[in-house]
């Protein structure tokens, strides 16, 4: 049966099921347009944010911002009204829409994730971050996801209704060979590479860390302080991506390895409501988070009273930045013991 002619059964929800489910996405939806257009503002109008780092960082809120404006949105109402009206080609284009800017999102992660690393890891090397690799790193994201998330829209794979047949995605149940070998594929390329990306590079970051913290130097007190909060953010950075997008994929892969497995609609549901919502948890984390950000955005929301204005104008990418430097400096001395 095709999605222009499967509706969800009511069956499958009670009214107030799908109510609630309305409301939940509809609050990730609405929040999450709103902070994603509040960073991309703010990075406009405020020349001293446009630095290579934050490339990425608008990056990340304009694929977050797609995908709460062309997947939250509509799936909010099309649980209220407890199915969708989509037809054959509202679905593909919907999967293909979510698709396309989530993967793009994850994909940003990773290169965040990357720059994060180079930044703290060397600051006096030869690896350094430029606007040229800011920027080659968001054509790498949407070239990446365009080119795997189109092969459906031409007969390999398909996009199909999906949990409680509400919204649309990549067709993970179909058993047909040519369905399956995109699948995963699909699985290894725009998830497992990108999952392994920030994995690597942010336990390499908290390794650098940890080691800097291990030094004797006569600011030992303040790098501790650096060294602990910038290990509490990657941490947050980390378990956010694992709660957000570990659920989603690994219910991807249980269906894909085990042809009988069925999983309940509503139980299915729940990982794409999760991924769904890092369109609220990315910009808080990853940019709000950010002290030199969140001094220009916060008179934005607050029509010009900033209850933080006496701190230090930097960022943590730039204390970091400092910190690493000096050690570095210090060590190259062969002042330092570990």
């Amino acid at each position: 049966m095709s999605s222009s002619e499967s509706v969800a059964e009511p069956e499958l929800l009670s009214r107030s099921g799908y109510t609630i489910l309305a409301t939940i996405m509809g609050v990730f939806s609405v929040l999450g347009v709103i902070l994603n257009i509040l960073v991309i503002v703010v990075t406009v109008k405020h020349k001293q944010l446009r630095q290579p780092l934050s490339y990425a960082l608008v990056n990340l809120a304009v694929c977050d911002l797609g995908c709460a404006v062309f997947g939250g949105l509509p799936t909010t109402v099309t649980n209220a009204m407890r199915y969708t009206r989509l037809g054959r080609v509202g679905c593909v284009l919907e999967g293909f829409a979510v698709a396309f800017f989530g993967i793009a999102s994850l994909c940003t992660i990773g290169v965040i994730s990357v720059e994060r690393y180079i930044v703290v890891c060397y600051p006096l090397g030869a690896a350094l971050f430029q606007t040229r690799h800011a920027i080659a790193g968001v054509v790498l994201s949407w070239v990446w996801s365009f080119v795997w998330n189109t092969p459906p829209l031409f007969g390999w794979g398909s996009y199909e209704l999906e949990g409680v047949k509400t919204s649309c995605a990549p067709n993970w149940y179909s058993r047909d060979p040519g369905n399956m070998s995109y699948i995963v594929i699909y699985f290894f390329i725009c998830f497992a590479v990108p999952f392994s990306i920030i994995m690597v590079s942010y336990t390499r970051l908290l390794w650098t860390l940890r080691q800097v913290s291990k030094l004797q130097v006569a600011e030992g007190s303040r790098t501790h302080r650096v060294e602990a909060q910038v290990a509490r953010m990657v941490v947050t950075m980390v378990l956010a991506f694992l709660v957000t997008w570990l659920p989603y994929a690994g219910m991807a892969l249980a269906v894909i390895m085990d042809s009988t497995l069925r999983i309940d609609p509503l139980i299915a549901t729940i990982p794409v409501y999760l991924a769904k919502s890092s369109t609220v948890y990315n910009p808080v984390i990853y940019v709000f988070m950010n002290r030199q950000f969140r001094m220009y955005a916060v008179p934005t929301i607050l029509c010009g009273w900033n209850p933080w204005a006496s701190e230090a104008q930097i960022s943590e990418g730039d204390t970091m930045v400092a910190s690493m430097t000096r050690i570095q400096k210090v060590s190259s001395k062969g002042s330092l013991k570990e």
